[in-house]
């Protein structure tokens, strides 16, 4: 899903949330005969009847093997500040925006909704903003792309064709990091959005500031020089080392693993499920990172990798810790190149 549509999402909700709140403030659950509406729980009106034809069924997670190491999902705003310390982010929100809501789960291509800022009710300017801080990981995304820079180029040549290009993909600096910016607005919805992306850990983090007004626009970029990021963030950087593991795709393949046990399902099913583990040092697992995968599979698959034992990966003559992905499972949207290789990810589930 392209940054704007997600952020097209996440208003909508907005929107639908707002609504619903003024009707269940404005309008009886109950008639006056003591007769609930079609649909409506007498008792509990929160909870509606499941329209005929709709099986609910319990959906695939976000989970970890501890609750110890950092995940990209695991940031948050406190004391006016959003923080992560998986990407070692740092952003003082500027004056006048919180956050309305969290973020949904990732995807199994690995996109992250880690914030959605919007002006508060003491916001006293003539025009509003908004902001999505969001995450793409490298090792599982569908769109074709080695890095930042080829991410948002591609989103540029892929914009549908009721937006206008305002500004090209271009390298700006911001808080003494590189970034590439995309400018682009809808004639239409008379909305102007900027996208600012870098890459970290072998993910791209955006922010997507839209406005109908191109000032507060760049007053909001303006207020981004406040942030700290790693030292290893740039549009085609961005490969851990130093403080975090090295993030290489496609490492748990070939002669890497010394030794493998596949997982065994209990159930079989066809969802994919994308896991970013950390090797340390000896070539143990010590971290095992679920995207997205139901609770059984997630622990069949802890069971498993527990138990793989890979090559120490030597940097500068040194070993030092690994971050890869592995694709569980099968999917028909991916292609050979968005996935591991056969003697690591070809684990049906």
């Amino acid at each position: 899903m392209s940054c704007a549509w997600t952020l097209v999402l996440f208003l909508l909700c907005s929107a639908l949330s707002v609504s619903a709140e003024a009707q269940s403030t404005g309008s009886q659950t109950v008639s006056p005969d003591g007769v609930a509406p079609q649909g409506v729980n007498p008792v509990n009106p929160d909870l509606q009847k499941l329209p005929k034809g709709v099986i609910l069924v319990p959906g695939a997670v976000a989970s970890a093997s501890d609750t110890v190491t950092p995940l990209p999902e695991s940031g948050g705003i406190a004391n006016n500040t959003y923080t992560s310390q998986y990407f070692g982010l740092s952003y003082p929100l500027s004056p006048g925006l919180f956050e309305k809501h969290k973020g949904p789960p990732p995807s199994d291509s690995g996109y992250y909704a880690l914030a959605f800022l919007r002006p508060s009710s003491a916001f006293k300017g003539p025009t509003r903003a908004s902001i999505l801080i969001g995450a793409q990981d490298l090792f599982f995304t569908l769109t074709p792309g080695k890095n930042a820079a080829e991410l948002v180029k591609y989103e540029k040549d892929h914009l549908q064709a009721e937006y206008k290009v305002e500004r090209a993909p271009t390298e700006v600096k911001i808080a003494n990091h590189t970034f590439m910016r995309l400018d682009y607005m809808s004639p239409v919805a008379e909305l102007h959005w900027s996208l600012l992306a870098t890459q970290i850990r072998c993910h791209v983090v955006k922010f997507i500031v839209t406005s109908r007004d191109l000032n507060l626009i760049e007053s909001l970029i303006q207020d981004m020089d406040k942030m700290k990021l790693p030292g290893e963030a740039g549009p085609t950087a961005g490969t851990g080392g130093g403080e975090f593991p090295v993030c290489i795709k496609n490492y748990a393949t070939g002669q890497n693993i010394v030794e493998r046990v596949d997982p065994v399902f209990g159930e079989h099913r066809f969802n994919p499920a994308p896991v970013r583990i950390i090797i340390d040092k000896e070539g143990r697992v010590r971290h095992a990172h679920f995207i997205s995968a139901f609770p059984d599979q997630a622990k069949a698959i802890e069971d498993a990798v527990r138990q793989w034992r890979f090559k120490p990966y030597l940097r500068d003559g040194r070993p030092v810790e690994v971050e890869t992905g592995i694709m569980f499972g099968n999917s028909s949207r991916r292609t050979p190149s968005t996935t591991a290789g056969k003697s690591a990810a070809d684990v049906t589930n």
